[in-house]
């Protein structure tokens, strides 16, 4: 039959976490502020001492992913090495910051990076190897 909710189970041994603590209004009476609102500050998530909330270093990573696509794209090793090294700078900073927003721009532009470099230094060894090619054949 829809709509019927399935029928309740009754457990014959309680919980592990009733049976280590206990469990029914003796417990439940021993938690502060029951039934109170809470003020303002009272429910919020501890941080690392030091950090304020919400408050991240910037980073370079969006601008290490424009070089990155950018060697690929067709400045090659001139914008790829550059993109590398700003990611990997960026990515120092994001994982001494757990949670940073900028970890997988920074990741992103240094795999792009390195797809980047392999891609030229295939084409350096094909046209190094054609060379080679020619030069045996004579017709260089």
């Amino acid at each position: 039959m829809q709509g019927t909710p399935p029928p309740r189970q009754i457990l014959s041994e309680p919980s592990k976490v009733a049976a280590k603590y206990g469990d029914g209004p003796e417990v439940w009476s021993q938690i502060p502020n029951q039934g109170q609102i809470p003020t303002q500050g009272q429910y919020q998530i501890p941080i690392q001492p030091g950090m304020a909330m919400g408050y991240f270093p910037t980073t370079n990573a969006t601008m290490a992913l424009v070089l990155s696509v950018l060697g690929i794209v067709g400045c090659s090793i001139c914008t790829a090495i550059p993109g590398l090294i700003m990611a990997n700078t960026a990515l120092q900073t994001t994982k001494s910051m757990p949670g940073h927003p900028d970890e997988g721009t920074a990741k992103a532009a240094q795999v792009v990076a390195w797809v980047s470099i392999g891609l030229a230094l295939l084409g350096l060894l094909f046209y190094g190897g054609m060379f080679v090619v020619l030069a045996v054949s004579g017709e260089l």
